[in-house]
């Protein structure tokens, strides 16, 4: 990828475009004679063999890259910083028949982890109790109510998943009642972990390379270790106990990765793509019900997974129950699974309304308190906000004002509930764990693009001047080479299926392995309309007649909308990625517009709105 960005040469002239951003080709000249490279060495299109270039394959690799398969890109498990001794006890239990209890966090990753689990240990006929806690009343990680309970009910493994790296507490109070701990996670980690066997790609003595995993991503390679030693070393499996089908597994493992925002590279991408495969077949009963419920039609996609599945599986542990999104991915009986799906799509309507509100006076604050040019991170806050929720608003606040964003929830006794989403090139967990250890919070952790944090009012003001001082460079540096990177330049007739198709083969799309993005230079805004929940529909047109219809998300109140509005007629650039809007016989090729400009260079007179 170019790493001179700031000396590269705007694309079609756009230095500064209706959202304030230079537009950059992705590739250098490096990068350009790469992907002359790709295209003659293997055959590949122009266009695929730019999209390639441009996120750092080369002709040596280009073949694996467009066939991710575990067989080339599934490391040995036991890379994994005890991994050996994780492996040892889970078997261990399961030859013994001993009961496992499996505590989850009540997030899509923890729920398919869970699950995940689940499967397995009952396809071993293994006793597996499982507890997603609630957000409100448990708060999130294991607490010792919840393990005491697990005992009683006769548990002698406890495996905490997307979850335990910092529940010293907890997990020395497991020990104490007669609980094995085990962590399965994949947050950032102090030096001083708790007394468990903790496996964790990002522990900072594992030099596995696999921090890019979510935690569903982490119980798989740890069940791989455990079928291995179950198979090979124990002959634990038989005819009449046959070996689970550990790949049945990777629809669960796909829906958290993608949910989880998890970088789509190395095994992500064999994880993701074998994944969605599974779920064109169909066979989770929990998860067809649930895509019909939210009314997907043909072949889920990653979009399905992040803006339809995610969000209701969500929903559970958002604002009712927590263990609905688990118990609705383990089901096998049809008509409990559509019961709990049809529970989930009710949560999530609900969940939305509250999002709406809240995030409302979220944005009065922000305006109200935000100097645009000085102001380093976005917090906002309120008294009976929904705990729930505020890891939306932070994210929806994240993308207006493009800073770091908190949201955070205040109880009666004056305890804030927060969680924080950050930006490219700013590390949010690491700041959030500093100002735990400095006292300022009451607890806090989490990954470098979010975080969660528990905070008395009296020590609200204290934690944003700790982020003004602790991110004010990173955030100063991350707008600063703010742009907005184009693969190719694209007409509108261009635009087809077979493009598309095409395209697909660099994929799966998302965190990491970023979806391409064309710019259709000189298109006439022929027809701009609002649609659905303050969408924007838009009809472009090129020099030679053919059309494109595009839509901006959630744009109508924002500044692309009303330039929009303001360049019907006019001669503009466009910018984004595309999808394919319609199946079969009715595919129709839609421009997800990201950014615009006049044609003429000059953003006047609609450009900085």
């Amino acid at each position: 990828m170019n790493e001179s960005l700031s000396a590269a040469r705007a694309f079609l002239g756009v230095e500064h475009s209706v959202l304030g951003r230079p537009w950059r080709g992705r590739l250098d000249a490096l990068g350009e004679a790469r992907a002359l490279a790709i295209a003659q060495v293997h055959g590949i299109g122009d266009l695929l063999s730019r999209v390639l270039a441009g996120r750092g394959v080369t002709p040596g690799n280009a073949q694996d890259y467009l066939e991710p398969t575990l067989q080339k890109l599934l490391p040995d498990p036991y890379c994994l910083k005890d991994m050996e001794a994780a492996a040892k006890r889970i078997a261990g239990a399961i030859e013994r028949g001993e009961t496992v209890a499996v505590f989850g966090d009540y997030d899509v990753d923890g729920a398919a982890a869970s699950a995940l689990l689940h499967d397995y240990f009952r396809a071993c006929g293994t006793p597996c109790l499982i507890h997603i806690p609630d957000r409100i009343l448990e708060g999130y990680g294991p607490n010792a109510e919840a393990i005491q309970n697990f005992a009683r009910e006769g548990a002698k493994l406890l495996v905490t998943v997307d979850c335990g790296t910092m529940s010293h507490a907890p997990l020395t109070e497991a020990a104490k009642v007669g609980l094995d701990p085990i962590v399965l996670d994949h947050h950032q980690a102090p030096e001083v972990l708790p007394e468990a066997i903790v496996v964790n790609p990002n522990r900072q003595d594992d030099l596995s390379g696999l921090g890019y995993l979510c935690a569903t991503g982490v119980v798989f390679m740890t069940l791989v270790a455990v079928q291995r030693r179950l198979s090979r070393e124990r002959g634990f499996f038989s005819a009449s106990r046959p070996m689970p089908d550990l790949l049945a597994g990777l629809d669960l493992v796909a829906l958290a990765t993608v949910a989880d925002v998890a970088p789509l590279t190395g095994l992500n991408r064999a994880f993701v793509d074998k994944g969605l495969a599974l779920m064109r077949a169909r066979g989770r009963p929990g998860l067809r019900i649930l895509g019909d419920i939210a009314g997907i039609a043909g072949p889920p996609t990653l979009y399905h997974l992040g803006f339809l599945i995610g969000p209701r599986i969500n929903a559970g542990g958002r604002i009712g129950d927590a263990a609905l999104g688990t118990r609705l991915l383990s089901l096998t009986d049809l008509v409990e699974a559509r019961r709990i799906a049809e529970a989930l799509d009710r949560l999530n309507r609900e969940r939305r309304e509250l999002e709406r509100a809240t995030l409302e006076e979220a944005l009065r604050q922000a305006l109200d308190r935000l100097d645009m040019e000085s102001s380093t991170v976005i917090v906002a806050a309120g008294d009976g906000w929904h705990p729930g929720i505020v890891g939306l608003v932070a994210s929806r606040l994240k993308e207006k004002f493009r800073r770091p964003a908190f949201a955070i929830a205040f109880d009666a006794n004056g305890m804030g509930t927060g969680s924080g989403r950050s930006i490219p090139g700013v590390d949010l967990g690491r700041v959030v764990r500093a100002a735990a250890e400095a006292g300022i919070l009451v607890k806090g952790g989490g990954h470098a693009m979010a975080a969660g944090i528990a905070v008395a009012r009296e020590r609200l003001r204290d934690f944003e001047c700790f982020l003004e001082e602790n991110l004010s460079q990173a955030v100063a540096a991350a707008r600063v080479g703010e742009t907005l990177l184009i693969d190719a330049p694209l007409t509108a007739a261009s635009a087809n299926a077979n493009l598309l198709a095409g395209l697909a083969r660099g994929g799966p799309y998302g965190a990491g392995n970023p979806e391409p993005v064309f710019a259709l230079p000189a298109h006439r805004l022929a027809d701009v309309a609002e649609v659905g929940n303050g969408h924007v529909r838009l009809r472009a047109v090129a020099g030679d007649g053919a059309k494109i219809d595009g839509i901006a998300f959630r744009a109508a109140s924002e500044p692309i909308g009303r330039a929009l509005y303001g360049a019907r007629g006019s001669l503009v650039h466009l910018a984004g990625t595309l999808a394919n809007n319609g199946f079969g016989a009715k595919d129709l090729v839609q421009l997800r517009l990201l950014d615009m400009a006049p044609a003429d260079g000059l953003c006047q007179p609609f450009g900085r709105v």
